[in-house]
């Protein structure tokens, strides 16, 4: 039986928040994640339009961005209210993983690209999803290599390499012509500015909805500078270009108002070329999902994960990403952003989580909203993901000392972090080996780290005991 469902507040699991509480709560984490949900397919669609297929994918890319939004949504319900074995009942937001686009880009390369390589990341997904689904079931006799120094780096590993993301939002997003101007840093600063008074000078309503509100100033804030500051600028080849703090307002009115997702807009194809080192970077997105479960239970809701909420996570996880691939869409798992937010304002009421969820359900079936939170410029997002990425460091270290630390938990912690860390953020450092390990290991710090850690708890003698 739950528990009891009375007078629930944001910072309960279980239970049903007022609509008036939820809805805003909820879409903060679609804020938070929106842009990058629909990122990864829009680099993997442009590196295989780039070879082939170019205008069938032109014609795809709406449908595609589209089911992106939906299958978010429907897996983050799952995740949260569980079928059976499936879903861990966490306070998870799921989303398109960006942690495959190496992969997957090498699988471009191999294939020469165009639809058939795009069909056979979809295959690739379907396997290596109910792989990873597979993996889940089997978690609990796994779990002892999992002890909370390891989970803390991991936790930690997945912070740092976010920070650097949200301070190229900061700046307006490192693809803009004018990244790093004054403009793009002061609508950031004041984004992040007013989180902060609203966080901590006022209760209730106004600080659970800290992020959702100052991106919401953040809008008004770019549509203000729009009718007093020059929108265009000049680059330093005389091309002319549109500032990156400017709202697009065309997008939303041309945006239909609906449209029904189309169900395997690409046909699968099973390719063990594609298969092999997707099932590998399946295996990596499980240890970074026990990372994220981790550090969402520990800093949002102060305790360690069960088992059941592990297996279950990383079960959604897996069949989620299977069930993604179904509709065109890479693999969805949780999302490392959201887990930030939620570490940050304590709210983990699933009802308020849910509603989110159906928003973006909504947003797949209503272009129209959709086109709303697209235009966000980066640097309003980069105001709430540094602060928000900043959380997600701080659930680690949380993790790590949650018991005293010792000579061997502060070896496996600075090695892992050292060396883990250190060859994912220079992956130059691989360049003479083999390009498969090059693609696991130099993609990002997280799966370095979090293999080292394992190793190094697995192998260093325990300490004996004092007592």
């Amino acid at each position: 039986m739950e528990p009891n469902e009375k007078q629930v507040t944001p910072y309960d699991f279980y239970g049903n928040l007022p609509l008036k509480q939820a809805i805003p709560l909820g879409l903060q984490h679609v804020l938070a994640m929106f842009v990058g949900n629909l990122t990864p397919i829009m680099i993997i669609i442009s590196a295989c339009a780039a070879l082939s297929d170019g205008d069938a994918f032109a014609a795809l890319q709406i449908s595609l961005l589209q089911n992106a939004m939906l299958v978010a949504g429907l897996v983050t319900l799952v995740q949260l209210f569980a079928i059976g074995p499936i879903g861990g009942k966490v306070p998870i937001i799921m989303g398109t993983s960006s942690g495959f686009i190496g992969v997957f880009q090498s699988v471009v390369g191999m294939m020469g690209g165009g639809i058939v390589a795009y069909g056979a990341m979809m295959g690739a997904s379907i396997v290596g999803g109910i792989f990873e689904g597979v993996l889940g079931f089997f978690l609990k006799p796994l779990r002892r290599f999992f002890p909370s120094v390891v989970t803390g780096t991991v936790v930690l590993s997945i912070g740092l390499s976010l920070i650097s993301v949200g301070v190229g939002s900061f700046g307006g997003g490192s693809a803009a012509k004018d990244y790093g101007s004054v403009e793009n840093l002061l609508v950031a600063l004041v984004v992040l500015v007013v989180i902060l008074i609203l966080k901590h000078c006022f209760t209730g309503m106004l600080s659970y909805s800290c992020i959702l509100l100052g991106i919401i100033f953040g809008y008004i804030i770019c549509a203000i500078m729009g009718m007093v500051l020059p929108t265009t600028g000049i680059t330093a080849d005389g091309v002319e270009y549109t500032k990156a703090w400017v709202l697009n307002w065309d997008k939303v009115a041309e945006a239909s108002w609906f449209a029904i997702p189309e169900l395997m807009p690409v046909a699968p194809v099973f390719d063990l070329r594609a298969i092999l080192p997707v099932m590998i970077m399946f295996i990596v997105t499980t240890v970074e999902t026990v990372g994220d479960i981790s550090g969402v239970m520990e800093g949002g809701m102060g305790r360690e994960a069960t088992d059941k909420e592990l297996s279950g996570g990383i079960i959604c996880d897996g069949l989620g990403s299977s069930f993604a691939a179904l509709f065109g869409v890479l693999p969805n798992t949780s999302f490392s952003q959201n887990v930030g937010l939620v570490t940050m304002t304590k709210v983990v009421n699933r009802s308020a989580l849910a509603c989110g969820a159906v928003f973006l359900v909504l947003c797949g079936l209503i272009p129209k909203l959709a086109a709303v939170v697209s235009i966000m410029p980066q640097s309003v997002l980069g105001g709430a993901a540094v602060i928000m990425f900043s959380s997600i460091v701080m659930s680690g270290i949380q993790l790590i000392t949650k018991f005293p630390l010792t000579a061997r938990s502060m070896t496996i912690v600075s090695v892992a972090l050292g060396l883990g860390y250190g060859l994912g953020a220079n992956s130059a450092v691989l360049s003479g080996l083999p390009q498969a390990i090059q693609l696991v290991f130099g993609g990002s710090g997280i799966v370095p780290a979090a293999l080292v850690a394992i190793l190094l708890n697995v192998l260093l003698p325990k300490e004996k005991s004092s007592v």
